[in-house]
């Protein structure tokens, strides 16, 4: 009855003990650092950060927060290296608190400082560019609108020259047509002439 006692006992406290060390690996896996939010947008945003080296990290895990809203929207990935992660759905003009957590074999690491953050207004993005400023889109919808207009002019200068070909086939036509026009007017105007009167003797006076 005893045997059977100590041998419950004895694995109790293996299993405590592996809770103990998957712990302690667990915190020493040290929080994401320079958390940081770059490329915002109205709707989007895409937060960076770093971690120490040596960490066993495998991946990250997100938790993205409206301030002075419970709701929280979790985002986790695992077996990656990335350092970054995009945020979508966001709300124009609006504070939002982010935390990052590393993600090991043995658990997860404390959360990292709270970023906060408002997104722009898409009027105050526009006011905020300088006249100088111009973006990849905008270099590809010139270049698009560049290509359209030298095509549109393509079009038009093959079809004037199809008008001038056309006009030219119909001169040259009309040219070579003169002569013969000619050739039936004088062969109209002979025929109409007056005939001569006949040669056939001489016309006497009367005495």
């Amino acid at each position: 009855m005893w045997g059977i006692k100590g041998s419950c006992a004895a694995l109790l406290l293996l299993f405590w003990a592996y809770i103990s060390v998957s712990s302690v690996n667990a915190d020493s896996l040290s929080a994401p650092l320079n958390v940081t939010i770059k490329a915002l947008e109205g709707n989007s945003a895409i937060v960076t950060w770093e971690i120490l080296e040596g960490d066993p990290v495998i991946g990250f895990a997100i938790t993205q927060q409206k301030k002075d809203v419970r709701m929280l929207r979790f985002i986790q990935e695992v077996n990656t290296t990335t350092r970054s992660c995009a945020l979508w759905d966001l709300e124009e003009d609006t504070e939002y608190i982010v935390h990052v957590q590393s993600i090991s074999m043995s658990g997860t690491s404390p959360l990292s400082e709270p970023v906060l953050f408002r997104t722009p207004k898409e009027s105050e993005k526009l006011a905020s560019k300088s006249p100088d400023e111009v973006t990849m889109e905008e270099v590809g919808q010139a270049a698009q609108l560049r290509a359209g207009e030298l095509i549109i002019i393509v079009v038009v200068l093959v079809m004037w020259a199809g008008v001038i070909a056309l006009f030219c086939r119909q001169y040259d036509i009309i040219k070579d047509n003169e002569p013969n026009n000619n050739k039936d007017k004088a062969k109209n105007s002979s025929e109409c002439s007056t005939p001569e009167h006949p040669t056939g003797g001489l016309l006497r006076s009367k005495v």
